[in-house]
C-alpha cells in the first residue's frame, strides 16, 4: 500500500491531514509542494491536481483532492481512528456539520484576514488600505464569535461533545492562521483559548510539528516588534 501526501505547511488544510495522518500512524509518503515558490502551478503538479493545489493524495494511484473528501476517503479506508471520525452516523453527521460550515463561515474570513494585512503587502509590497483591513477584521471577529458561541457551547469539551474529533483539529488549524498577521484569536476570546490549548495537547506531539514554520514565522514577527 502507498499512500503520498502532497502538502505545504503554510496551507491550513494541509497541516490538518499531515497532523492526522502522523497521529494515525498512517505510513504515508510525504510529498512537500513549496507554494512561496509557486511549485504549484508547474505542468508537472497540474497533471497530479488539476485545480494546482495542496493537499492531495495518491492512494495505489487514486488521487483525489480536497481536505474533507481526503479525510472521508482516508476514513473509508480505515487509515485514521474511528474515535476522531466516527462511525456512528448521528455523531458523523454532526462532525460533517461543522466541517460544512467551517469552509464559508469561519475558513474564509479567517484566511481573508491573513492575506489581506500579511500575504498581499509581501507579493505586492503595498500596505492594506486601513479601511479595506478593518472591514476583514469586523469579518474575522465576527466569525470567532459565532465559533466560541455556536459551536463551543457551555458543557461540551469539544465542538460536537466531549470526545475529540477531526472537526476540532480542522479548526485549530484555522485559528493558527491570522496568528501570522498578529492576531493571536486566544488573547481575545477565553473559550476559545481554552479549547484550542486541549486540541494542541491531544494531538502533541504532531500538532507542533505541523505547525513548526508557521511558529518560527511567528516568533520571527515577535523579535522583529521587540526591536522597535
Amino acid at each position: 500500500m502507498t499512500l503520498k501526501l502532497y502538502y505545504d505547511l503554510m496551507s491550513q488544510p494541509s497541516r490538518s491531514l499531515y497532523i492526522l495522518l502522523k497521529v494515525s500512524k498512517c505510513d504515508f509518503e510525504p510529498k512537500f509542494i513549496d507554494l512561496r515558490k509557486g511549485e504549484h502551478y508547474s505542468n508537472e503538479y497540474a497533471k497530479i491536481n488539476r485545480f494546482q493545489k495542496v493537499p492531495v493524495i495518491d492512494h495505489n494511484g487514486f488521487v483525489l483532492s480536497e481536505s474533507v473528501a481526503i479525510l472521508r476517503y482516508l476514513s473509508g479506508e480505515n487509515l485514521i481512528p474511528p474515535s476522531l471520525y466516527p462511525k456512528d452516523n448521528q455523531i458523523r453527521a454532526r462532525v460533517d456539520e461543522f466541517l460544512e460550515w467551517h469552509h464559508i463561515e469561519f475558513r474564509l474570513h479567517l484566511s481573508m484576514y491573513f492575506r489581506v494585512k500579511h500575504m498581499d503587502p509581501i507579493i505586492t509590497g503595498i500596505p492594506p488600505n486601513p479601511k479595506t483591513l478593518k472591514g476583514y477584521e469586523r469579518r474575522l471577529i465576527s466569525a470567532l464569535e459565532t465559533f466560541e458561541s455556536q459551536w463551543l457551547k457551555n458543557g461540551n469539551e469539544f465542538i460536537t461533545g466531549n470526545n475529540i474529533t477531526v472537526a476540532d483539529l480542522f479548526a485549530a488549524s484555522e485559528l493558527e492562521q491570522p496568528r501570522m498577521a498578529g492576531y493571536n484569536p486566544a488573547e481575545r476570546f477565553l473559550r476559545i483559548g481554552s479549547w484550542w490549548k486541549n486540541v494542541r495537547e491531544h494531538f502533541s506531539p504532531y500538532y507542533d510539528e505541523g505547525h513548526v514554520i508557521l511558529n518560527k514565522i511567528v516568533n520571527k514577527q515577535k523579535q522583529q516588534s521587540s526591536k522597535l
